[in-house]
């Protein structure tokens, strides 16, 4: 029997989910949280070997939530779902660990089997989604230059950004240049929305 978390802040779509997967006969839903600071406690209590969670979860968001049961839970496998997915989402969703990413769209029978994969140890994600996610761009940032851009994408302007970074503003402003050309952005807000679509934020 493959114990089951479900994390979904929809009470619908969480019922939906739970009926879905209990429907299996080697599959069980031992807990339900719809609140993504809840998921950790109650995989420590619940020790299910497969979390289902939804990224668009209140509290935490489930990358950050994935990352956190990596660090506590390490031997519970971690099946990301969203209900609008992107092809970006699927490298930053192996990047925090993650086992699976799927859609909420996806059959019962397309769930199911992904839980088990995912319980086994295994890598799931829709195939037309890998694909997707296949074609994207490679990073053509440096990590410096990705330091950069975080705290850019957090609003810091270039003097927060250089006190943060040890670097001098004629530095972090050479940063930001290098940045926008490789990525062929008109200004740093184009650049950190250009970097999030393609999945390297």
């Amino acid at each position: 029997m493959i114990g089951i978390l479900v994390a979904e802040h929809r009470p619908v779509v969480r019922r939906g989910l739970v009926a879905s997967l209990e429907c299996e006969a080697d599959l069980e839903v031992v807990a339900e949280v719809g609140d993504g600071e809840a998921v950790v406690a109650a995989v420590l209590e619940h020790e299910p070997e497969t979390a289902v969670i939804d990224l668009d979860l209140p509290g935490a968001d489930g990358f950050t939530v994935a990352l956190r049961l990596h660090q506590d839970a390490p031997g519970c496998g971690i099946l990301l779902m969203a209900h609008r997915p992107k092809p970006s989402q699927v490298r930053r969703a192996f990047a925090v660990h993650a086992l699976g990413f799927m859609s909420l769209s996806v059959s019962p029978e397309q769930l199911s089997a992904g839980v088990r994969r995912v319980a086994a140890g295994h890598r799931t994600v829709d195939p037309e989604l890998a694909v997707a996610a296949l074609e994207l761009a490679e990073n053509p940032l440096t990590r410096r230059e990705m330091d950069v851009l975080r705290l850019a994408a957090l609003g810091a302007r270039s003097n927060e950004i250089a006190d943060q970074l040890f670097l001098s503003v004629g530095t972090v402003r050479n940063h930001l240049s290098r940045i926008m050309c490789k990525t062929q952005a008109r200004s740093r807000l184009d650049a950190v929305r250009i970097a999030s679509d393609s999945g390297w934020l």
